[in-house]
């Protein structure tokens, strides 16, 4: 069977494609438009058409519209109810909804053969809990916990796969959100909307939760699977702040009182999904699932035994999540998840021909990873771009920004050459085989980067980069039979310094994609501070710019 899954309402438009039940490939538009998480600068700009993901997920598994088993659609406009009957005001919803509904013509127009009647519309929070129940290492065995800002009338989905069959067990019907809490936080906070959520969790660990006696009489659990998030006055817990304007101690109070809650909400939420199931395996899924400290509160503190996080959690990830459904309902056994890098690659003969295209002064080392090492046991910051991008949002050693986790100064550097807020952390790779050396309390192994670690007293002082303000970090283990390269970059590195870690970030800019392309990374390198470019088995060193043409 060859399903084609299409997430493209709320935002993070994406496309995955399953063949028989395994995962052939899957990407955002973003990476192809290069509109940061499928915006425009209009009200409907997230109902983005993933065209051009859809075509290379096809392109790439040698597939044509016409010969697709299923096309599926991660919202079901069918279950809609009108936003006043929920609580909510969306100006758009009409729109939104007719949209959807004529989703299976537009992709007919789009992907040309397409039968539009191969194309079958999954609830969305359905799509959130299959890309995670089904892709996890389970079996199709587990708990699953799905929470986000909206599906078609919910925002929570707690239920339990039984060789691969979902049964809900709870929903929460809107307008009581976790996602949307949070996302009316971080636009109080100055930061984007549906975008910026992340900042508001790094920027919590600066503050202390002194609101939280108040907002637990507002947000709590129900005790029935279910929650409330009632009637939030933020204008009396701290001044809205404007974009333009710095960050002070009552907007930090606030992210760490907001962060608090939703710990404590989700905490209760999978305490009662473990003694409805008693299953030792839980899976996570929709952008709440992205918040990593709570996360590591929910795998140290409740009785589930194993947790795993869907890495593309957001709404990216119910293309895939779409596709698995019906690949089981038709019958297929799923594969579970074989990696973040599903994304687009090039070889080495097409690599050297954009070098030479884009006239760039280059040189093969005989070992890409030793000399990436040296350079960064040299202090030099390196863009890393080797084999399939990633698919979600964290850079996992595909396309990074890589730099020395024993200068402190390092963090601020790369914050400076992304452009972005200094209260950021950026993110340790480290070989698998030391994690447990140098991190504890997350669960490891932890390859995708969506858990928080506490970092062993004794490594505070060595890798000081890596080091959040709270004392933790978010690792991601590297297991040399999944990552050959990078782990023999971090050998390498540690031979040279004697650690085992190098720190991480994502490869782009910010308020832009992730680097994806070449080209891409030619930008980003030529626009930024960077050392050198190791793109594929190829270096660009910035001291051998000068003998570029004018």
């Amino acid at each position: 069977m060859r399903i084609l899954g299409i997430n493209a309402l709320y935002h993070d438009p994406s496309a995955a494609l399953v063949v028989d039940g395994r995962t052939v490939a899957a990407a955002e538009e973003e990476r192809f438009s290069r509109r940061k998480h499928g915006k425009r600068p209009v009200p409907f700009s997230a109902w983005e058409l993933p065209e051009l993901a859809a075509a290379w997920c096809l392109d790439h598994g040698g597939i044509a519209p016409d010969e697709l088993d299923a096309v599926t659609y991660s919202f079901d406009p069918t279950l809609r109810l009108p936003p006043t009957d929920l609580g909510l005001f969306d100006p758009f919803d009409d729109l939104r909804q007719d949209y959807a509904r004529r989703a299976p013509s537009f992709l007919a127009t789009a992907l040309p053969g397409l039968d539009p009647a191969k194309v079958r519309f999954v609830p969305h929070h359905v799509a959130h809990a299959a890309s995670a129940g089904l892709a996890a290492p389970f079996g199709g065995n587990c708990a699953a916990l799905v929470l986000d800002g909206r599906g078609e009338q919910h925002s929570h989905l707690a239920g339990q796969f039984r060789d691969g069959v979902l049964e809900t067990l709870y929903s929460q019907q809107l307008p009581h959100s976790l996602g949307l809490l949070y996302e009316d936080a971080t636009q109080h906070l100055g930061f984007l909307r549906s975008s910026d959520e992340y900042k508001v969790m790094a920027l919590a660990s600066y503050g202390k939760p002194r609101h939280l006696d108040y907002l637990r009489q507002l947000v709590h659990v129900t005790g029935d699977g279910g929650f409330r998030t009632t009637g939030v006055d933020w204008d009396s817990l701290a001044k809205p702040r404007s974009a333009a304007d710095p960050w002070g101690a009552e907007h930090a109070d606030l992210a760490a009182s907001v962060q608090a809650v939703v710990e404590e909400v989700l905490l209760g939420l999978a305490e009662w999904l473990y003694e409805q199931t008693h299953s030792p395996n839980l899976t996570l899924a929709g952008g709440v699932a992205l918040n990593c400290v709570a996360n590591t509160r929910i795998f140290a503190e409740t009785p589930f035994t194993n947790v795993w996080v869907q890495p593309a959690a957001g709404d990216a990830g119910t293309a895939l999540g779409g596709a698995l459904f019906a690949a089981q309902k038709l019958g297929e056994t799923i594969s579970s998840f074989p990696g973040a890098d599903l994304g687009r690659e090039w070889s080495d003969a097409e690599l050297e021909a954009a070098l030479r295209h884009a006239k760039l002064p280059f040189d093969r080392p005989a070992d890409i990873a030793d000399a990436v090492a040296e350079e960064l046991a040299n202090d030099g910051i390196v863009a890393w771009f080797q084999g399939r991008s990633e698919f979600g949002p964290r850079a996992l050693g595909h396309r990074s920004l890589l730099a020395h986790p024993g200068r402190e100064a390092n963090l601020e550097r790369l914050n400076d050459v992304k452009g972005r807020e200094q209260f950021r952390p950026v993110a340790p790779m480290v070989l698998a085989s030391r994690a447990a050396e140098l991190f504890s309390r997350g669960p490891i192994p932890s390859p995708y980067m969506l858990f928080v670690h506490s970092v062993a007293p004794s490594w505070l002082d060595r890798i000081p980069a890596a080091v959040h303000v709270d004392q933790t970090a978010r690792i991601q283990s590297v297991d040399p039979s999944t990552e050959p390269l990078v782990a023999r970059m971090l050998e390498d590195f540690e031979r040279r310094t004697g650690l085992p870690v190098v720190i991480n970030t994502s490869l782009n800019t910010a308020g832009r994609p992730m680097v994806d392309s070449p080209l891409d990374a030619f930008e980003c390198f030529g626009s930024t501070p960077v050392d050198l470019l190791a793109i594929g088995p190829f270096a660009v060193r910035r001291r051998s710019l000068g003998s570029l043409p004018t």
